[in-house]
């Protein structure tokens, strides 16, 4: 039988065509994610918005673990892939009505696409004995457990069904931290995962993009719907600059940092991979998320203020987004961001001057604030001696 894994040190493998295709399924569940928060504006709404994204992530995050391990090339894991790819489709057309009618399609979908992928890792293509079965073999089982509290709390109603359902995410979550210990077994050791840095490092940046796609989608479809005159062009026109510095603040600096962490982290390379890469990331995410519903807010009533949990979304987005920058140099490097660490506060500010002046100024404000991490980045990186981080991760490969 062909093997499906890759080969053993295979560290250059890049994204193929197939996984692009299957990133497009997660287009349209960010965009439903940032739907369901839109049309749910309060606390819960935010909560349940909250949950979902993370679900989404996670079916992401996992497949994209077992895609650095996986042969893309080989017709069983293309088959995988795509019956991964149809169930996450199900599972982003349940997400308006996740806390109603479709709870038990979301979830699911959702602890299908787990047990299948990593059933199809620990039990088809790695051999008994391996360390590939081993460790497969015990997150199949965090993930079996689980999605018992997920089929539970999808069957549940009310607020059983919100105790079930978080219960279940603290176990997932939980697993990489426990190194997914299991009774007699214990812990698996975390050099017993092989991560091929460039092909995982693009894979976050391409999600990344994904999600900034979502933004100009949801920016482009509100203008669309509404008469543009020059306060509501000029709307349009910051909401693309907001979104514009979101990817430069991403990729001018903090993309190229975490993988140059990432190739230059021999002996803890999953820890890096786990800390940086799968948690700290959905923070980033769902600052991109918050940023596109704040901006359609700003575009629909530019001129009005914004009602209380309206300028909460809008400041939101860019106070996550910096946040997990500032953690990602944290955890980097050890220090803070003292850009985006004043950039925060500067937010807070805004959210607070935010009750009294129109939308529009709010969105100017934020992105002026965006804008000015960025110009100070890139005045930085001219007057910083020594290599560029393109140089220093040109040299970690």
């Amino acid at each position: 039988m062909t093997t499906t894994l890759r080969r053993a040190g295979d560290q250059a493998q890049r994204v193929t065509p197939l996984e692009l295709f299957f990133d497009l399924v997660f287009v349209f569940a960010i965009t439903q994610t940032s739907h369901l928060l839109l049309a749910h504006l309060t606390w819960e709404g935010a909560g349940q918005a909250a949950l979902v994204l993370l679900v989404v992530w996670w079916s992401w995050n996992f497949t994209t673990w077992a895609m650095n391990e996986l042969d893309p090339e080989t017709t069983p894991v293309r088959v995988l892939l795509l019956a991964l790819m149809l169930l996450g489709l199900l599972m982003a057309v349940a997400i308006p009505e996740a806390w109603g009618d479709r709870a038990l399609l979301f979830v699911g979908c959702y602890v299908a696409v787990q047990l299948l992928r990593h059933g199809f890792l620990a039990f088809y293509a790695a051999r008994a004995g391996t360390v590939e079965r081993d460790r497969a073999s015990r997150i199949f089982t965090w993930f079996a457990v689980a999605g018992a509290f997920w089929i539970a709390g999808g069957i549940a109603d009310g607020s059983a069904r919100t105790v079930l359902w978080i219960v279940a995410l603290l176990i997932d979550y939980g697993g990489p931290v426990a190194l997914y210990w299991l009774p007699g077994r214990g812990r698996s050791a975390a050099a017993a995962w092989e991560v091929g840095a460039a092909h995982f490092a693009e894979r976050f940046q391409l999600f990344v993009i994904i999600a900034l796609g979502e933004t100009i989608i949801l920016t482009g479809a509100t203008a669309a719907e509404h008469e543009l005159d020059l306060t509501s062009t000029l709307a349009v026109v910051l909401a693309f600059v907001s979104t514009a510095a979101l990817w430069w603040l991403y990729f001018s600096s903090i993309a190229v940092l975490a993988e140059s962490r990432l190739h230059g982290a021999d002996e803890d390379r999953t820890t890096v991979a786990r800390d940086i890469f799968t948690y700290l990331h959905v923070v980033l995410i769902a600052g991109i998320v918050a940023s596109a519903v704040g901006d359609e807010v700003i575009l629909a009533h530019p001129k009005d203020e914004l009602e209380t949990p309206a300028l909460l979304a809008a400041v939101a987005g860019p106070v996550l987004y910096l946040l997990a920058q500032d953690l990602m140099r944290l955890r980097n490097t050890g220090t803070l961001s003292p850009s985006r660490t004043t950039a925060l506060g500067a937010c807070v500010l805004i959210g607070l001057l935010g009750t009294a002046v129109p939308a529009f100024a709010v969105g100017v404000l934020l992105t002026a604030t965006l804008l000015t991490v960025a110009a100070y980045d890139a005045w930085r990186r001219r007057h910083r001696p020594g290599p560029t981080m393109r140089e220093a991760l040109a040299a970690d490969r």
